[in-house]
C-alpha cells in the first residue's frame, strides 16, 4: 500500500497533465479505492491539499472507466457511479439506446439466453455403448468366427455364419437398449426447459417498450416491477423499495433489499452471527433469473447471456467434465469473475469426438469396467493356452478330419471367448437399470444418466440443502401472541381455508379472540402481498398462489384462517397514506381511513375492537408492522385479553421482549404489529407540494404518543410431511444425512432438530458448524483439518457456494459415496462434483438440472430416500447376476479345457452358449 508521499506525488503529476492518470495511479502502487484516500487525505489534510486530493480520486474513476471500456478486465459494475456507467455503456437513463444503436449490439454479442450443451445424438450414444472393453471383446470373437468360416471349404454354407451373426445381434441390441434408455432420460430433461420471461420492459429512443428478454443488449435501461424475473445481471439506477428473490443464486428464502447506491463490500466476514455476515451479493446489483417481490428499479443492463452470473457457472460447468471445471465454477464471486478470463486466455483443446464417460463413473461402472479388463485378461490367456494345447496335440476336427488343427482351434478359442466372456452382464445391467428408470418415474424422480440408480444404492451421505427439500419452501404462520395469550396456528403452505388458530393452553378455537382478530386486521391492512387460488389448465388442480413480498404472505394466509380477507377490508377501510418498510425504520406504516362510509365503521368496529369502546369513533388507524424491538420502543399501551386497551410498563416490554426472544430461538421469524387512532391526519396525504420528507410523516404519525402494541406473529418455513421419519430411515440404512444451508445457524439447529438430523443426545457444538469456521482467515483449513470436521458435522450453516464443494470433496476424500441436493445455480458445481447431483424440478434452475444426474420432480427428500431403497435393491440384483453368471462361463471353459485335453468331442458351441 502506498504512503501519502507516494499519493500526493501521483496526485500532483495528474494536475500537471504530464501523465496519464492511470499511469500516475499505477506508479504510485497505490490502492484504487476512493476510501483509502479519503482515510489518508483525512490524516494529513495539512500536508495535501483538497486538489490533490480530488485529483487522486478522479483518477481512481478514470482508471475503472478506462479499464471497462477497453476491456482490459471484468468490470465491477457496482463499483461505478451512474455517469460512469453512461459512459462506459455510452447510454443514459433517460433516453436508451437506439433502436439502431440497440440492433447493432444484438448482432455483435449475440442473444440474451444460456448456451446449451449440444444434445448427443442416438448414434453417438450408441458408439458409445459398443466401446465397453466386454463388448469389443465378443465383436472381435464373431469377427474371428466370420473370418475362419469364410475360409473354410463350407464357406458357402450360410449355416456356418450363425454364430458370428447371433453374437453381432445379441451385441447391437445390448447397444441399443442402453443408448435408447440414455437417449429417453436426456428428452425428458429437454421437456422440462421453460423461458424464465418471454417479456421485459426496457427504454429505447426516449420510449418505453416492451421487447423480448432475448433481444436485451448491454446498455440497455431495464425497467422492473413486483413479478417480473430479471432477465439480465443489471446495475441498479434508481431504487424504489426494491426487494429482489436471489434463493437460486444464495440458497437463502429471504428476499434481499437493493439500493442504487454504492456502499464498499465489506471484506473478512465469516458468515456467523445473525446479520454479521457478508453479503453475498452486491446491493445495487440485480442478477439474471432472479424475482423482483417489491417495489420497482430502473437498471442499466450490464452483462447478457452467458456472461451473466448465471451464464458464468452454466459455461464452466459445460467446459469441464466436472472435477476441476466444478471447483473453478464454485461461486465464490470472485471465481465467477475471473474464471471465465482465464479460460478465454488459455488455449483451445481439441475436442473429442465422443463425450469424456470415464468422468465420474458410477461405483458399478467403475467395478464393471475393471471386471471387463480381467475377464478379457483372463480370455486372452485361456485362449491363447487352449490354442497351443490343441496346436500341440494335433486336436482335429472329428466332423471334417481333413482341416487343419490350427484352423480348428482358431473356432475352439473364438468357443472359449465366447464362453470366458459373460456378454450378459451389460444386457443385464442396462435392462436392470432402465427398468429401474421407470419405477423411478412413479416416484417422482427422473433420472437423467441411467448409471445414476445404483449409485444411490450405494450412497453412505446425503448432502442435502434446506429450503424447499427439507422444508415446504413456503413460510407459514405457527404462533401467535397477543393480549398476554399465546395461539398455535395450524395447517402448511398458501392455503388460507386449511388449518385454524386455536389458545396454546387448551386448544379451544380462537377465531373470535379480540387479539387474534385485532392483530391479523392491522396486519392484513399494513400488506402489500395477496395470495389467490389458480387452476392448472394442464390437469386442473388448484393451488393458492402468493404475489409479493414473502415475509407477508404468512400473514394473510393465517388472516384468512379467521376469515379475514385483504379483499373485504382494503375497500371499506381504503388506504390513504404508506410509508414502505425500510432498512433504517424496520418498520411499514399504512395509514387506513374509517370516516368516508357507514359500512366502514362497521368493519372497523368488528375488526379492531379495542379502538372503538366507550363510544369512540376515530376516523383513520395506523397500522405499524416490523421489527419487535423497534415497534416496542413506541408503544407505550396494549391491549388485554377482554380487548381493553391499558398503559405498557417498563416491566411489560420487558415480558414481551422475552417472549421475542422465546420465540426467536425457535428460529420463528417474530414481527410486531401495533395500531394508533387518529381523529384527523397531521397533514394532507393527497398534497404532493407539502414540505415534509417521508421520514417527517413517519415521525408524525407513528413517534407519537398511544401507539398500541396489539400482538406479534412468529412464522418458520415449515418441514415436509414425512421427512422426519425418511431421516431416521435413512440412518437406520446406515446413510448419513447432512444439511448444507445458507440460512443462520440457530435457524439451522431448530429445523434439524425438527427433521431429527440433530437427535436429542447430539452435542450441538460439534455436529452443527458455521461455514465460517471452514475458512476462518478467508483461506479454507488444510484438507487433514476440513476431513476431521466433515466425518462428525451433521449441519452446515452460512453455507457459500465453495463451501458446499469443499464439503463434498472432503467426503471423497474418505472414500464416502456422497449424494447432493440442490437447486440454485450456487449449487450447481457440487451437484456436478458430486457421486450423484439430485436437482430439484419445481425449484430448481437450468442449470443445477444441467449439472445434475437425477431430478426431483416434487422437490421432496422423502423421494430420495425411496430411491435409495429401489437403487440399493437394482445394485444388490446386479450382483446377484454377476456372481450366477460368471460361476456359469466358469464352468463352460473348464468343460472346453477337458474335452480339448482329453480329445474328445467339444460339448457346446458358441451358439449354445450364447
Amino acid at each position: 500500500m502506498a504512503d501519502t508521499e507516494d499519493i500526493a506525488a501521483a496526485a500532483d503529476r495528474v494536475i500537471t497533465g504530464g501523465i496519464d492518470p492511470t499511469e500516475a495511479l499505477r506508479g504510485a502502487e497505490a490502492q484504487t479505492d476512493a476510501e483509502f484516500a479519503d482515510n489518508v487525505f483525512k490524516q494529513h489534510e495539512e500536508a495535501i491539499n483538497v486538489t490533490r486530493k480530488e485529483s487522486y480520486l478522479s483518477a481512481t474513476n478514470l482508471l475503472r472507466v478506462k479499464e471497462a471500456k477497453e476491456g482490459k478486465k471484468d468490470t465491477e459494475w457496482d463499483k461505478l457511479d451512474p455517469a460512469q456507467l453512461s459512459d462506459v455503456l455510452s447510454t443514459s437513463v433517460e433516453k436508451g439506446l437506439t433502436n439502431h444503436e440497440a440492433q447493432i449490439r444484438f448482432e455483435r454479442d449475440g442473444p440474451n439466453e444460456l448456451e446449451k450443451p449440444k444434445r448427443p445424438t442416438f448414434c453417438v450414444l450408441f458408439i458409445i455403448q459398443i466401446l465397453n472393453l466386454i463388448i469389443m471383446l465378443l465383436i472381435a470373437a464373431a469377427i474371428a468366427s466370420i473370418v475362419v468360416n469364410a475360409t473354410s471349404p463350407n464357406s458357402d454354407d450360410p449355416i456356418s455364419y450363425v454364430e458370428g451373426i447371433a453374437i453381432f445381434i445379441i451385441v447391437f441390441l445390448n447397444a441399443g437398449i442402453g443408448a435408447f434408455t440414455e437417449n429417453q432420460a436426456a428428452g425428458a430433461l429437454e421437456a422440462l426447459s421453460k423461458l424464465s420471461q418471454p417479456k421485459a420492459r426496457v427504454v429505447r429512443e426516449g420510449e418505453e417498450v416492451e421487447i423480448p428478454s432475448t433481444h436485451i443488449v448491454k446498455g440497455d435501461v431495464l425497467l422492473l416491477g413486483v413479478g417480473d424475473i430479471v432477465p439480465a445481471d443489471c446495475r441498479l439506477v434508481i431504487a424504489d423499495d426494491l426487494k429482489v428473490n436471489e434463493m437460486l443464486l444464495t440458497g437463502e428464502p429471504d428476499d434481499v433489499s437493493k439500493f442504487a447506491r454504492m456502499k464498499k463490500k465489506k471484506k473478512g466476514g465469516d458468515g456467523g452471527g445473525h446479520g454479521g455476515g457478508e453479503k453475498l451479493t452486491p446491493e445495487n446489483m440485480a442478477f439474471s433469473s432472479c424475482m423482483v417481490t417489491n417495489g420497482k428499479s430502473t437498471a442499466y443492463v450490464v452483462e447478457i447471456g452467458m456472461n451473466t452470473r448465471v451464464g458464468r457457472i452454466a459455461k464452466l460447468l459445460q467446459q469441464s467434465d466436472g472435477k476441476e471445471g466444478a471447483a473453478a465454477a464454485a461461486g465464490s464471486e470472485k471465481a465467477d469473475i475471473e474464471a471465465p478470463v482465464k479460460a478465454k486466455k488459455a488455449k483451445k483443446k481439441k475436442e473429442p469426438c465422443l463425450p469424456d464417460t470415464k468422468s465420474n463413473q458410477t461405483p458399478l461402472q467403475r467395478s464393471l469396467q475393471d471386471l471387463g479388463v480381467k475377464i478379457g485378461i483372463f480370455a486372452i490367456v485361456v485362449c491363447l493356452i487352449v490354442f497351443i494345447i490343441g496346436v500341440a496335440l494335433e486336436v482335429k476336427d472329428l466332423d471334417n478330419p481333413e482341416s487343419e488343427p490350427w484352423l480348428y482351434m482358431i473356432l475352439i478359442a473364438v468357443t472359449l471367448a465366447v464362453a470366458a466372456i459373460p456378454e450378459g452382464i451389460p444386457l443385464c445391467v442396462t435392462i436392470s437399470l432402465s427398468t429401474g428408470c421407470s419405477d423411478m418415474v412413479k416416484k417422482n424422480v427422473l433420472v437423467r444418466r441411467i448409471a445414476a440408480v445404483e449409485t444411490l444404492g450405494c450412497a453412505s451421505v446425503i448432502c442435502t440443502d434446506k429450503t424447499g427439500t427439507l422444508t415446504e419452501g413456503k413460510m407459514t404462520m405457527v404462533k401467535m401472541w397477543a393480549s398476554g395469550q399465546d395461539f398455535e396456528i395450524t395447517g402448511k403452505g398458501f392455503n388460507p381455508t386449511e388449518g385454524s388458530i386455536t389458545y396454546a393452553e387448551n386448544g379451544d378455537s380462537a377465531a373470535s379472540s379480540p387479539g387474534v382478530v385485532s392483530t391479523l386486521a392491522s396486519a392484513v391492512l399494513c400488506c402489500n402481498t395477496r395470495v389467490e387460488e389458480e387452476t392448472d389448465p394442464d390437469d386442473g388442480t388448484t393451488k393458492w398462489v402468493p404475489y409479493g413480498n414473502s415475509s407477508e404472505a404468512p400473514i394473510i394466509v393465517a388472516a384468512g384462517k379467521v376469515g379475514l380477507w385483504s379483499k373485504d377490508l382494503e375497500p371499506e377501510l381504503p388506504r390513504v397514506f404508506e410509508v414502505p418498510f425500510s432498512s433504517s425504520r424496520k418498520m411499514m406504516l399504512t395509514v387506513c381511513e374509517t370516516k368516508n362510509a357507514q359500512g366502514s365503521k362497521a368493519v372497523a368496529e368488528k375488526n379492531l375492537a379495542p379502538f372503538f369502546t366507550e363510544g369512540k369513533s376515530p376516523n383513520f388507524v395506523a397500522n405499524v408492522k416490523g421489527a419487535p424491538n423497534f415497534i416496542l420502543k413506541d408503544c407505550d399501551s396494549w391491549t388485554t385479553p377482554d380487548g381493553k386497551i391499558v398503559p405498557l410498563t417498563a416491566e411489560d416490554k420487558e415480558n414481551v421482549l422475552k417472549k421475542v426472544d422465546e420465540l426467536s430461538c425457535q428460529a420463528l421469524r417474530v414481527l410486531a404489529v401495533a395500531a394508533r387512532v387518529m381523529d384527523e391526519m397531521p397533514f394532507d396525504p393527497k398534497d404532493k407540494n407539502i414540505e415534509m420528507t417521508t421520514d417527517q410523516k413517519f415521525v408524525s404519525i407513528v413517534k407519537q404518543p398511544n401507539l398500541v402494541l396489539l400482538g406479534l406473529v412468529a412464522s418458520i418455513d415449515p418441514e415436509r410431511d414425512g421427512v422426519p421419519q425418511a431421516v431416521l430411515d435413512a440412518k437406520s440404512g446406515h446413510i448419513r444425512v447432512v444439511m448444507i444451508t445458507g440460512d443462520y445457524l440457530p435457524t439451522a439447529k431448530a429445523i434439524a432438530h425438527n427433521v431429527n438430523i440433530l437427535l436429542p443426545d447430539d452435542d450441538e457444538d460439534a455436529c452443527a458448524l458455521d461455514c465460517g469456521k471452514l475458512r476462518p482467515d478467508g483461506d479454507y483449513l488444510s484438507n487433514e483439518e476440513i476431513d476431521t470436521l466433515t466425518k462428525t458435522v451433521k449441519v452446515f450453516a452460512r453455507a457459500q457456494p465453495e463451501d458446499k464443494l469443499e464439503i463434498v470433496k472432503s467426503l471423497q476424500r474418505q472414500e464416502k459415496v456422497s449424494a447432493m441436493t440442490g437447486d440454485g445455480v450456487n449449487d450447481a458445481p457440487a451437484l456436478k462434483r458430486a457421486n450423484i447431483g439430485v436437482a430439484m424440478g419445481i425449484q430448481g434452475t437450468e442449470v443445477a438440472k444441467g449439472a445434475s444426474d437425477m431430478i426431483l420432480t416434487d422437490d421432496n427428500f422423502c423421494s430420495i430416500v425411496t430411491a435409495v431403497e429401489k437403487g440399493r435393491i437394482i445394485y444388490a440384483g446386479i450382483q446377484k447376476f454377476v456372481a450366477f453368471i460368471l460361476s456359469v462361463h466358469l464352468a463352460e471353459v473348464l468343460q472346453i479345457f477337458l474335452c480339448i485335453v482329453a480329445q474328445i468331442p467339444i460339448m457346446r458351441t458358441p451358439m449354445q452358449i450364447l
